[in-house]
């Protein structure tokens, strides 16, 4: 059928002189014999490169089976007998949030109307995998977390649903508590803390924090507790996800091209240092070097860590006393000039960026304070970024763009730092981000003053803060990545963490300094390369 499909058709490729027309002795023509023979050579040889290329494919992907195997066999190895019980878990789980999807389907069919997007979807929907999250513990909402500060590397429906994912969690009983920090202290707690509070200072879905005040020194310090079977869900929950995206990596080829066994092992990477508390330890370390050799210790501080009472799931820290950025009132009464304190904690902030092995990437106003003492206190290393020198260079053309509002400059940052596998049209990409940039000033941002009369005297306290919708920060990264991928761009997850943080400080200057533009104010000292040679060198 194929070969008289193409008869009486010519090959445009070829003149007719290429090929010699043989006669018989009648004189009739062979041409159309002729062609005719090229043509079956030629669907011939197409159907041979076809095979060859599904063979080349297929031997290449028998190839990679035995690491794909081996990396399946060692990763349940190491998951051991904790993956069965989380599979039982997510068995329930998933019959659980399964049947809350069946039963809005039979309200929805029983209604007038289409079916909605996220009930066709079904459990791979953003709402109904987001309470599957949610229902499956500590590590899927991390998970979602994740999700929510990526808008890098998810679909935007996704990311704005996981901002519902919130990161609480009941507490643990003391006992338990009391129970890790002897198995991780090795000897009796209060050989160790002259007191500790059974009630919890904050309880998140991984750890728990307590007050609690140490033997002999007396000093009051936090402790803070990794929450029991924590690790054992992790590691079988991440290992369980990594395999699901080999597998998918190795059935579809295509989900190469999205990296995604890559992301998959940036967010096992990410959660397990996150409790690690070791490695927040050394986080905190670090940034404290940083302050030492910059001569920044009377300006900022971070708490001291206490070794000999910390470990892998115990992180005693010295208590530091203060109030958040937002708490206008009692900045006033603790300093002069909030301004100043704001510029110290931007400085401080921008020369931790290239200058520390990490940079504090969560600065919200939970772990942000200004001290009794007058110097910023940095709380919580536990999240932290890394970028480099490349991102940062054009970062700062980015950021220095957004305050002259030259948006073809800030295109030609954004085109840099990002990666693509095309051209872009700079000119029209920054016409499309004077659009979004514009939508910054509608920001619902206001500024609430609360008051309130002293029981024993006349005095009147009043204090202010900052309120703004996480979602409408969130949606400004949304637009800022729609926009940039509209063009084929794709930025590193480093760029979401600063601008994150970019515009929680934001928060901050529309509170203490109003006046304040941060990004041109010459007070404030982006960090440059000078600087930061200077720091590391000092330590070569």
């Amino acid at each position: 059928m194929a070969v008289s499909a193409f008869r009486g058709t010519r090959l445009p490729l070829f003149h007719h002189s290429q090929f010699p027309v043989a006669r018989t002795v009648s004189g009739t023509s062979k041409k159309m014999i002729g062609a005719r023979n090229f043509k079956g050579f030629v669907l011939t040889a197409q159907y041979s490169q076809t095979q060859d290329l599904f063979t080349s494919r297929l031997q290449s992907q028998i190839e990679k089976l035995p690491k794909l195997v081996e990396d399946i066999v060692q990763t349940s190895i190491n998951t051991g007998p904790r993956g069965v019980t989380r599979l039982v878990q997510g068995v329930q789980a998933f019959v659980g949030v399964g049947g809350e999807w069946l039963n809005d389907l039979s309200k929805s069919t029983s209604a007038s109307g289409g079916l909605p997007s996220e009930l066709q979807l079904g459990l791979l929907s953003p709402l109904y995998l987001r309470k599957l999250f949610e229902r499956m513990g500590a590590t899927y909402i991390k998970l979602g977390q994740f999700i929510a500060s990526a808008p890098t590397l998810f679909p935007p429906e996704y990311v704005k649903e996981f901002q519902n994912c919130f990161d609480k969690a009941p507490p643990v009983p003391f006992e338990e508590i009391r129970k890790i920090l002897q198995e991780e202290l090795g000897r009796p707690i209060e050989s160790v803390y002259e007191y500790v509070d059974p009630t919890p200072i904050a309880s998140a879905s991984i750890a728990q924090v307590h007050g609690a005040r140490l033997r002999g020194s007396q000093e009051d310090v936090v402790i803070k507790v990794l929450k029991p079977g924590i690790e054992d869900f992790l590691v079988a929950d991440l290992n369980f996800i990594y395999v699901v995206s080999r597998i998918f990596e190795f059935l579809s080829p295509e989900f190469s091209r999205t990296s995604l066994v890559g992301i998959v092992k940036d967010i096992r990477e990410s959660m397990l240092e996150e409790v690690d508390f070791n490695k927040e330890a050394q986080n905190i370390e670090s940034f404290k070097r940083y302050l030492e050799t910059m001569g920044l210790t009377g300006q900022a501080t971070a708490p001291r860590v206490y070794k000999y009472c910390s470990s892998r799931r115990v992180l005693t820290m010295e208590r530091l006393y203060g109030v958040p950025l937002t708490d206008l009132d009692s900045i006033r009464s603790l300093v002069s000039s909030p301004e100043n304190s704001l510029i110290t904690a931007l400085n401080v902030w921008f020369g931790s960026l290239l200058a520390c092995e990490s940079f504090h990437a969560d600065v919200h106003a939970g772990n942000l304070w200004l001290l009794r003492d007058g110097r910023i206190g940095f709380l919580d290393f536990g999240i932290v970024g890394r970028i480099s020198p490349k991102t940062w260079a054009a970062m700062e053309v980015f950021l220095a763009s957004i305050a002259t509002e030259e948006y073809e400059s800030m295109a030609s940052a954004l085109i840099q730092m990002g990666a693509t596998n095309r051209d872009v049209d700079g000119k029209a990409f920054a016409k499309d981000l004077e659009k979004m940039f514009s939508s910054i000033q509608e920001l619902d941002t206001e500024i609430v003053v609360a008051t309130a009369r002293g029981t024993n005297s006349d005095t009147t306290a009043v204090a202010a803060n900052v309120v703004m919708d996480e979602r409408q920060m969130n949606a400004l990264f949304l637009d800022l990545v729609r926009v940039s991928e509209s063009y084929g761009l794709k930025f590193p997850r480093e760029f979401a963490l600063l601008l994150k943080q970019l515009l929680y400080f934001d928060r901050y200057t529309r509170l203490l300094a109003p006046n304040l533009n941060m990004l041109q104010d010459q007070r404030i000292s982006i960090a440059s390369n000078k600087r930061t040679n200077g720091y590391k060198d000092s330590f070569n």
